[in-house]
C-alpha cells in the first residue's frame, strides 16, 4: 500500500515538472551538466589547457549558429506569422463584406485598422457595410470601397488618396479634412455630408451626389465635375479653379458660393447670372425679401 502512494507521488511530481515547460527544461540543463561535467572530469585533471581551449572554439561555434541561424531562423518565423496575421485580417473582411450589422461594421474596421498598423493600405472593401463607424485617420489609400456603405460615418482626416469610391455611400458622413485627392467617386452619394476642408483636387466626382452637404473651404481644383449635384450646398471659400466639366446650372443650384473661387469665365457668368450667390450682402437681402 505504502509502495502505491510512494509511486503515485512520484507520478505526480513527473507530470507536474513536464506540465511546465521552464522548469523541464532546468531539470534536462541539471542532469546534462553533471552527465558531462562527470565524463569531462579526467581531461580538466590531466590536460586542461588544452581542453579548455577546445571548449571556448566550440563556445564560439555556438555563437555563430545563434548569430546566423538563430536570427535567421527567428526573422522568417516572425516573418510568417505577420503574413499569416494579414490573410487572416484579409479573410475576415472577405467574411463579413455582405453582412449588414453594426458587429460586422466594427469588426471589419478592427481588421482595417490592423492592416494599416502593419503597412498595408490598399484594401478591398467593396460592398461592405461600414456604416456609423470610425475611421478617423486611418489610411486606405488605393483601396477599394466601391459601392461600400460609409453612411453616418467618421472619415475626419482619412487619408483616400486615388481611393475608388465608385458609388459608394457617404450620406451624413464625416469626411472633414479627409484628403481624397485623385479618388474614383463617380456616382458617390455624398447628401448631407461634412466635406470642410476636404481635399478633392483631380478627384472624378461624374454625377456625384452633393446635395445639402458642407464643402466650405474644400478644394475642388482639377476635380471632374460633370453631372454633379450641388442643390443646396455649401460651397463657401471652396476652390473650384480648374474643375472641369463645371457648369453654371450646376452652381445655381448651390445654397451659396460666397468667396468661393472660381475660373475668370464662370465667376463672370456667376455675377451676371446670379450675384446672390457670390456676394454675401445681395445674399442676405434676397432672404429677407423670403
Amino acid at each position: 500500500m505504502k509502495f502505491k502512494v510512494y509511486k503515485e507521488r512520484i507520478k505526480q511530481k513527473i507530470n507536474y515538472v513536464i506540465e511546465r515547460p521552464i522548469l523541464t527544461s532546468v531539470v534536462v540543463l541539471i542532469i546534462l551538466t553533471f552527465v558531462v561535467v562527470g565524463l569531462s572530469l579526467p581531461f580538466y585533471m590531466e590536460n586542461f589547457h588544452v581542453f579548455i581551449g577546445q571548449v571556448l572554439a566550440e563556445a564560439h561555434g555556438m555563437l555563430f549558429d545563434i548569430a546566423v541561424i538563430g536570427i535567421l531562423i527567428f526573422w522568417l518565423n516572425n516573418s510568417g506569422e505577420i503574413r499569416r496575421r494579414i490573410r487572416t485580417y484579409k479573410d475576415e473582411i472577405d467574411d463579413f463584406r455582405l453582412w449588414e450589422s453594426e458587429e460586422a461594421a466594427f469588426r471589419t474596421v478592427g481588421n482595417i485598422k490592423r492592416l494599416n498598423r502593419h503597412n498595408i493600405f490598399e484594401i478591398n472593401l467593396v460592398n461592405s457595410f461600414l456604416s456609423k463607424t470610425n475611421l478617423n485617420h486611418v489610411t486606405l489609400k488605393g483601396s477599394n470601397l466601391n459601392t461600400a456603405n460609409l453612411s453616418n460615418s467618421f472619415l475626419i482626416e482619412t487619408d483616400l488618396r486615388n481611393t475608388r469610391l465608385n458609388q459608394t455611400i457617404f450620406e451624413n458622413a464625416n469626411l472633414n479634412q479627409a484628403d481624397m485627392r485623385g479618388a474614383y467617386a463617380s456616382g458617390a452619394n455624398f447628401k448631407d455630408a461634412y466635406l470642410i476642408k476636404a481635399n478633392l483636387e483631380g478627384a472624378f466626382l461624374i454625377k456625384t451626389n452633393f446635395e445639402n452637404s458642407f464643402l466650405m473651404e474644400a478644394n475642388l481644383q482639377g476635380s471632374y465635375l460633370t453631372g454633379a449635384d450641388f442643390d443646396n450646398a455649401s460651397l463657401y471659400k471652396s476652390d473650384l479653379r480648374g474643375a472641369k466639366g463645371i457648369t453654371i446650372e450646376q452652381l445655381q443650384k448651390a445654397k451659396t458660393l460666397y468667396l468661393a473661387k472660381f475660373d475668370d469665365e464662370i465667376h463672370q457668368l456667376l455675377k451676371e447670372h446670379s450675384p446672390e450667390l457670390v456676394d454675401e450682402h445681395l445674399s442676405e437681402k434676397q432672404e429677407s425679401k423670403d
